[in-house]
């Protein structure tokens, strides 16, 4: 089969269903992949962008969740939508609050930016490039980002207005924030980068305490995206959860907030376990039935 090299899609079968692996440019002309999956029909479907953690590691990345992180995007097209695995270039430490906004000029001929695209740039320039696919509701593209991804949400709906809903899952969003670490956090000397991996930040009055509030509530100023940010009762970033949905809400926005006890970060994704079976509880099956309500929900849809 002859390849288009400027549309690159590859198609595959993963566990029983046809998967389209593709390569989509972002604002830099470089390329990101994305796996693909979408009902029978020609559509126009809703569109569903999932992102979890922190980018890197490409296609393996994408092929190796379109087989082994799947049981969410099953629910979604059981309930109509189109889906797609995201990938994006790996996070920046600081780039968010130390780069600045995003300037894009011209020199030359040719595009001239002030500093590198960032990580959630990227899913912005995937969710304009379906919007321009035939087969896609353009004004019902949304997201599902969890962890990092789920700070994503946050950066994203504050310089964009392209999504019809989004969920932030357990949201890191310790930059979007502006947080600063207690003592838990240390600079791991080989690289100069911070090492905040047991940062304890479960009760929303400490988190209050440590953030830029006046820089947070400005970022969220300009959201109009109605959102659902969910936390994870025990997590030690509850507080980081629950105080991202309480700055919302304080801000007269559009959000929701809901919370489970589960012993996994990443609850909403789950993953396939050795014998081939998803490892996956009533608690789970409750989150994701309640998401795709959700979605629908926002979107207008039976």
């Amino acid at each position: 089969m002859e390849i288009d090299p400027e549309n690159i899609i590859l198609t595959e079968n993963v566990n029983g269903h046809p998967v389209s692996l593709m390569m989509i440019e972002v604002w830099d002309g470089l390329y990101t992949p994305v796996g693909v999956r979408k009902p029978e029909g020609s559509g126009p479907f809703p569109m569903v962008l999932l992102a979890s953690g922190n980018g890197g590691e490409g296609m393996s990345w994408i092929r190796d969740a379109m087989k082994n992180k799947a049981y969410t995007i099953d629910r979604l097209i059981e309930a109509g939508f189109a889906c797609a695995w995201t990938r994006y270039r790996t996070e920046v430490e600081l780039g968010y609050n130390s780069g600045g906004s995003l300037i894009r000029d011209v020199r030359q001929g040719r595009e001239m930016f002030n500093r590198s695209p960032l990580e959630y740039e990227d899913q912005i320039a995937i969710s304009d490039y379906f919007k321009s696919v035939p087969w896609v509701d353009e004004d019902r593209i949304s997201m599902i980002g969890m962890s990092h991804g789920g700070e994503m949400v946050l950066k994203i709906t504050s310089e964009y207005d392209g999504l019809a809903a989004a969920i932030a899952s357990e949201p890191a969003s310790h930059e979007f924030l502006a947080l600063k670490p207690d003592d838990s956090a240390f600079i791991n000397e080989k690289t100069g980068l911070r090492n905040i991996e047991e940062m304890q930040m479960a009760e929303v009055i400490k988190v209050r305490n440590r953030i830029d509030l006046p820089l947070a509530e400005k970022r969220i100023e300009s959201i109009k995206t109605p959102i659902l940010v969910m936390g994870r009762d025990e997590d030690h970033l509850q507080g980081i959860f629950r105080t991202s949905y309480d700055l919302l809400v304080e801000g007269g926005h559009n959000a929701e907030w809901i919370s489970y006890d589960h012993n996994y970060h990443g609850y909403i994704f789950p993953i396939r376990g050795e014998d081939g079976n998803y490892i996956i509880n009533d608690v789970q099956q409750k989150a994701i039935k309640f998401v795709i309500q959700w979605l629908k929900d926002k979107l207008n849809l039976k």
